[in-house]
């Protein structure tokens, strides 16, 4: 029988720019945590909110998030994931990190840099498309406004995940919802989507809308508006497998180079 997946999506209030405060609220949060999990799912920049304050808040690998983030996956036996501002050989990312309960880590850097927001400014943009493995699963991480660019989100028959982790304003709640569906459609993948909620320090608003998508554009789950809460979902590998096997769209895919 081939795995199953058990994913817990963390849908949460950020204090803006006190990764200390953030850290302590969602261990709070995790305390009802099931515990088949086997990848917890923070959301994007979760220590500081989406903050342009490079210099003031940037960590670098060995800094105390990171270190939290291990601590966490190991005494949770699973793997933590979630977005941080990372400091790099003069550089700075929008890091998405999986920290593994061994303590091995893998990371993608955010692509799209969000030039409204005026990240790419800021930000220095991941060159990799990176694949990430869990169990059977592998998996496509994604950060925001990744979400927009169909050609990056191509499944070359190479993933069975997407997981994209954001900080989506409310105004374009509509344009997740519908991206996240189109995603799991073009792509025959699950697809998870993680939010935040509450108001920044900008005045931006945040509803949410985290959920699971299954591969036909179904939502399997979803959480409440405006509500911090923990969703799950656990994940069939045989049920995805099936599926492609009955209706085989994704041999029929143009090829294409991405540069």
């Amino acid at each position: 029988m081939t795995d199953n997946l058990c994913i817990a999506l963390v849908q949460c209030e950020l204090v803006w720019e006190q990764p200390a405060e953030n850290r302590k609220h969602l261990l709070h949060l995790l305390d009802d945590l099931a515990s088949e999990t086997d990848l917890v799912v923070f959301p994007e920049m979760f220590a500081t909110g989406f903050s342009m304050q490079v210099e003031k808040c940037a960590e670098a690998m060995d800094g105390e998030s990171v270190q939290w983030m291990k601590r966490l996956a190991a005494d949770r036996r699973l793997v933590v994931a979630g977005s941080l501002m990372i400091r790099e050989h003069g550089n700075f990312f929008n890091r998405f990190i999986f920290v593994y309960p061994e303590g091995k880590m893998e990371y993608y850097d955010k692509r799209h840099l969000f030039s409204m927001g005026e990240e790419h400014l800021h930000f220095t943009g991941g060159q990799t498309r990176k694949l990430i493995q869990i169990k059977s699963f592998r998996i496509l991480p994604q950060v925001c406004y990744d979400l927009r660019f169909p050609v990056f989100s191509r499944n070359r028959q190479d993933y069975d995940l997407l997981i994209n982790t954001a900080n989506w304003p409310a105004p374009r709640r509509g344009a997740w919802k519908t991206l996240l569906k189109a995603r799991a459609i073009e792509n025959q993948s699950y697809v998870v989507g993680i939010n935040r909620i509450g108001r920044d320090a900008n005045g931006i608003n945040y509803v949410g809308d985290t959920c699971f998508v299954d591969p036909k554009g179904k939502v399997m789950v979803a959480a409440e508006d405006k509500k911090e809460q923990i969703i799950t979902a656990k994940l069939s590998k045989d049920s995805l497998e099936r599926f492609r096997n009955n209706f085989r769209v994704l041999p029929d895919a143009d090829d294409f180079q991405l540069t």
